[in-house]
């Protein structure tokens, strides 16, 4: 999904909050700004990717090529695979720190039930797309108040997008998704097969 300065620039202004505050566990709070990351830390390849969750081509790489690459790639330890949030909009915001107040074992999985359903809670018309989120974080066992302070904390809200304009500046990330692969950087959705040939050493 092509991303402008703009884009980035509009989270900055009024942020929705749901609810009244609640106490999130001392696991959640701790695990916020952890790294996300699937395989082995110890992979010979490491694949960065800079995801939105509202991006279309991000969620169809998550359906269409992702569960190859997790069986092919990931599972036998050739690649280690890096999430980097890069939300487009508020939408995408909300639902990258309801995703990180996730148990970290859980986001993974979270993540990729919200891109299969994307349709529904991203931009299905009439639908309140806080709500939404909430209804997915529910199954994925997150309770009430914690959601609820996961949608409202301003410290975490701010720490991604200071990431994101890190990203920005440091890799020149202009669209989603984008994958830095070993150090080089590659934009838009892909099969499997395309992915696959852009790993040094796999066969």
């Amino acid at each position: 999904m092509p991303f402008s300065r703009r884009s980035v620039l509009s989270l900055t202004g009024s942020f929705l909050t749901v609810g009244a505050l609640g106490s999130p566990t001392l696991a959640a709070e701790d695990q916020r700004k952890t790294m996300r990351t699937l395989g082995d830390p110890s992979a010979k390849v490491t694949v960065a990717e800079f995801f939105s969750l509202t991006c279309t081509h991000c969620a169809a790489f998550s359906r269409e090529t992702m569960p190859d690459v997790e069986k092919d790639l990931i599972g036998p330890g050739k690649v280690r695979f890096v999430y980097h949030d890069f939300p487009l909009d508020q939408v995408a915001l909300t639902a990258a720190m309801v995703a990180r107040y996730l148990p970290v074992d859980r986001y993974y999985p979270f993540v990729t039930a919200l891109f299969a359903n994307q349709d529904r809670w991203a931009f299905a018309r009439g639908v309140n797309s806080t709500d939404e989120i909430w209804k997915m974080a529910a199954l994925a066992g997150m309770n009430r108040p914690t959601f609820d302070h996961a949608v409202a904390d301003e410290d975490l809200r701010n720490w991604i997008l200071q990431e994101q304009q890190q990203d920005q500046d440091q890799y020149k990330i202009d669209s989603t998704p984008s994958f830095l692969i070993n150090g080089q950087k590659y934009s838009g959705e892909m099969s499997y097969d395309a992915f696959r040939k852009l790993i040094p050493g796999v066969s």
